[in-house]
């Protein structure tokens, strides 16, 4: 993080020896899978012509979205990607994680093409 960015509010300089400046909560908790609402897409665009199955719709921290993109690449036996908020398993595994995710208590849906 650049020198500008650390600057909260535009606050330079302060003389009160007791100051410290307000910060927003920024961390996002992780909802329970029963409220989680995700979406299995089956993308080939911009792939190389390569299918790609894509979760999207998660909602919580980066490192629960990074956990559950870990343990659905190692139950597909496949490689993929955890990135913008979204799990990109490599190949055609939508029915597959379908069944994973409402086994582990998610509600989702086949989306898209």
């Amino acid at each position: 993080m650049s020198q500008k960015n650390k600057n909260i509010q535009g606050i330079v300089y302060s003389t009160n020896p007791d100051f410290r400046p307000e910060t927003e909560d920024d961390s996002i908790s992780t909802l329970p899978p029963s409220q989680q609402d995700l979406r299995i897409w089956l993308e080939k665009n911009h792939r190389g012509g390569k299918t790609a199955t894509v979760i999207k719709g998660f909602i919580g921290q980066d490192e629960d979205l990074e956990k559950l993109g870990k343990t659905l690449k190692q139950k597909c036996g496949t490689g993929g990607s955890v990135k913008d908020g979204e799990i990109i398993i490599q190949g055609d595994h939508r029915d597959k994680i379908y069944d994973m995710l409402i086994k582990e208590g998610y509600k989702c849906k086949k989306a898209g093409s």
